[in-house]
């Protein structure tokens, strides 16, 4: 364990060596993360066995929601475009009552087919950073924010066209959601993550008991490699109990997913080499001085992985081929363009969601929000494997999915991880397309399909919506995307 530690320690100095935007992101928390592991000494790895998440089953409080759905209902948005045809809802849902714990949640419901389309929910990472800021606002929400930090524009390839979508800001402290007891702050990790979403949900579905029965799927990113399967699992362990509201999951899908720390680590080194970020002789080095499996290596290992940091220069590491965000202050009246993802969106959704009016309409407590936060985190096992294993074993769908731009949760790190599982072929490696245009790759293994999108970065709706929406639709579907144009 020390060993791999060491190897968690100089990875994270390497990300934030790597860093070249100003504003950190959900995979700068993910390092975060890992560093904090090398210095206090994490808990053991969470098997099946001593996953606690069903210790929550009496304690959950269901409160009344009579007429809060009524309430979260969202008028209009400030700047909202013209002609918006579906309905949508924000506010809090309590999970804690005596702590006074919240989380704020942005539901788009379909602008078609609403009372049959199934119910996702989407779960950015970090640990400690916001689904609502980055999936809804920047990635596969209705609205992107323009330029001037105060209008919207239309996403044309919105999930919400083939999905109802809660974007929950997950935990409390993130965003808009909080508590009323501060030393929750410093109690949270992987485990009291996933019971306080299951809490949510079954608060929530009582809210719209109409989704009750409604297929489920859980979706999310990056550090949601953690959160999406554990929160399956313990739905699963829960549905056991028949005094709780059975959720009717069926599906997962987790893209650029931190899920494996050995093989995510070691795919990232294999991936900046491969794609001639740095030299052949600084891989040479970092392949004699750094094993990845046992971890056994020589301090030489830390050396060679900065100059493989300096070897790259000023690039975006989460999108290896995308411009960088200059000067966010250089804004204007222009509408942003769903088919050109500016790098600097981030500041834009900031400007937005700290606009009084704004939080007024989102039913929101004034505060200063913000896209992240740092957390001191409680538990978070150096692997999810056994988890995945066990639902692949509970035949709920399992997708992994990988923009092949990313630098910081690359392609080669999910199919390293991937292939530790050993499970059999069902259908091999083919193009799949969107568009007359080849949208990626996929294999479908038993239990579990993994697909990457061509041309994405580690947000893969922002770069490829259109791709990503071609994706979404055929896992929700039980397919495979087509195999020709």
């Amino acid at each position: 364990m020390r060993k791999l530690t060491f190897l968690l320690f100089f990875v994270s100095h390497l990300a934030f060596v790597l860093i070249t935007n100003t504003k950190a992101n959900e995979a700068d928390y993910l390092y975060d993360l890992i560093f904090s592991r090398s210095s206090q000494n994490p808990p053991s790895d969470l098997s099946l066995e001593n996953f606690d998440a069903s210790k929550i089953d009496s304690s959950v409080h269901i409160a009344p929601q009579d007429g809060l759905r009524q309430a979260d209902k969202i008028a209009s948005l400030p700047g909202q475009p013209n002609g918006v045809d579906f309905d949508q809802y924000a506010g809090y849902v309590t999970v804690d009552q005596q702590a006074g714990r919240a989380l704020f949640y942005y539901f788009a419901e379909s602008p078609q087919n609403s009372t049959t389309n199934p119910l996702v929910l989407w779960l950015n990472g970090g640990p400690g950073c916001s689904s609502f800021g980055y999936g809804a606002m920047e990635e596969l929400g209705p609205f992107r924010v323009n330029p001037d930090g105060k209008t919207l524009h239309r996403n044309t390839y919105a999930w919400n066209s083939v999905a109802n979508v809660i974007f929950l800001e997950s935990p409390a402290g993130v965003g808009f959601s909080y508590s009323n007891t501060s030393s929750d702050y410093n109690n949270t990790g992987d485990t009291s993550t996933a019971n306080d979403a299951y809490i949510f949900l079954l608060n929530w579905l009582e809210r719209y008991p109409q989704y009750k029965s409604r297929d489920f799927y859980i979706t999310g990113e990056s550090y949601a490699g953690h959160y999406v399967p554990q929160l399956a699992y313990t739905i699963l362990l829960n549905n056991r109990n028949t005094n709780q509201t059975i959720i009717n999951l069926k599906g997962i899908a987790i893209g650029n997913a931190w899920i494996d720390d050995p093989t995510n680590s070691k795919g990232m080194f294999d991936y900046l080499w491969t794609h001639a970020l740095y030299s052949d002789e600084t891989q040479a080095a970092i392949i004699k001085y750094c094993d990845f499996v046992s971890g056994n290596f020589s301090t030489k290992c830390t050396d060679f992985v900065y100059a493989a940091a300096v070897e790259k220069g000023n690039i975006d590491i989460y999108n290896i081929y995308a411009p960088i965000c200059h000067d966010p202050s250089q804004r204007n009246g222009s509408i942003g363009s769903v088919y050109n993802f500016d790098p600097c969106s981030e500041y834009y959704v900031d400007a937005y969601l700290n606009t009084a009016e704004v939080q007024i309409a989102l039913h929101a407590n004034h505060i200063i929000w913000s896209s992240c936060r740092r957390y001191h985190w409680r538990d978070s096992p150096t692997t999810i494997l056994p988890i995945i294993k066990n639902l692949i074993q509970s035949d709920i769908r399992v997708w992994i999915y990988s923009g092949d731009t990313d630098g910081r949760v690359p392609v080669t790190s999910s199919r390293y991880s991937i292939n530790s599982l050993k499970l059999p072929i069902i259908s091999a490696w083919r193009p799949w397309y969107s568009s007359r245009e080849v949208g990626g790759y996929v294999v479908a293994y038993r239990g579990l399909t993994f697909i990457t999108v061509r041309g994405a970065g580690h947000m893969v709706p922002s770069w490829q919506p259109e791709r990503a929406l071609t994706m979404i639709t055929s896992f929700l579907q039980g397919g495979l995307p087509h195999s020709s144009p």
